[in-house]
């Protein structure tokens, strides 16, 4: 029997994450032929579940996607999303704040990026930046950071209440395969641009990552917005899981058209 993979990769609600506990090398059986083949069937799918979505006008999805530094977000988003009708769907990246958004609290630039009705966002990096990088690089106080792991369950628990289906994956791959990527950026030119010598500073930091993530997972999988974490040094199977997972969160949400105008077989086009 198929392994349900929404199931199977959903962090435990009230309980603690361990990483280490996690094989980022898993395929659950999975090859890499059958899981193109599939792949091609989920995006075909999720196109129409979107166009669903879009036309229905009552409800919306907000993807986050969190990683160590190589572990596939971009990669994710082309090949998931890229086949999805960019009318509906919104792709935003969050860098560094600028002056103006740290002049805010650390959820307004969030908050202004989330779908409307109708519309699926993906967020490459995310909300989650503030209990990752600002803890590991001390650039708030402890008092400070700890306090937003409650912040964003109410945040999150107010999406979902508007009518937004909240789900976020974690790419979870292992420090040998980042040191393969990262050196991949370094030996083609084609991926010279990707490389950016503040990555290795932050591979030195991999533990301290790894803990704030394990606080991240252990502390904000909640019933209304799941983490997952996915198994992504298989750049196929981390594509194939996170479309079926989208795929089911959708299927659930079963858009539907909205009716046609009343009577409208009395209408003539001339």
């Amino acid at each position: 029997m198929p392994v349900n993979l929404a199931e199977r990769f959903r962090a435990p609600t009230g309980r603690r994450v361990r990483l280490a506990d996690c094989d980022s090398a898993d395929t659950c059986g999975w090859t890499k032929d059958r899981a193109v083949k599939r792949l091609a069937e989920n995006t075909a799918h999720l196109a129409e579940l979107q166009n669903r979505l879009y036309a229905e006008n009552r409800r919306a999805l907000l993807v986050v996607l969190q990683g160590m530094d190589a572990s596939g977000k971009d990669g994710t988003i082309r090949h998931v999303f890229g086949p999805l009708n960019p009318q509906g769907c919104r792709v935003t990246s969050f860098k560094t704040p600028t002056p103006p958004e740290l002049a805010h609290d650390f959820l307004w630039r969030i908050h202004a990026a989330v779908p409307a009705h109708g519309e699926i966002a993906v967020f490459n990096r995310s909300h989650y930046e503030d209990v990752l990088i600002v803890r590991v690089r001390n650039l708030v106080p402890r008092r400070v950071w700890s306090r937003r792991h409650a912040h964003i369950n109410a945040f999150e628990r107010l999406l979902t209440d508007a009518g937004t289906t909240v789900i976020k994956f974690f790419l979870h791959i292992s420090p040998e395969e980042q040191r393969a990527r990262l050196r991949a950026r370094l030996a083609d030119p084609a991926k010279n641009w990707k490389f950016n010598p503040g990555d290795l500073a932050e591979r030195e930091l991999w533990p301290q990552y790894i803990a704030a993530y394990e606080d991240a997972l252990s502390r904000c999988s909640t019933r209304w917005a799941p983490w997952y974490i996915i198994p992504a040094d298989k750049k196929w199977f981390r594509n194939l899981a996170v479309s079926e997972i989208v795929r089911h969160h959708l299927e659930q949400l079963n858009p539907q058209y909205p009716p046609p105008p009343p009577d409208l077989d009395r209408y003539q086009i001339p």
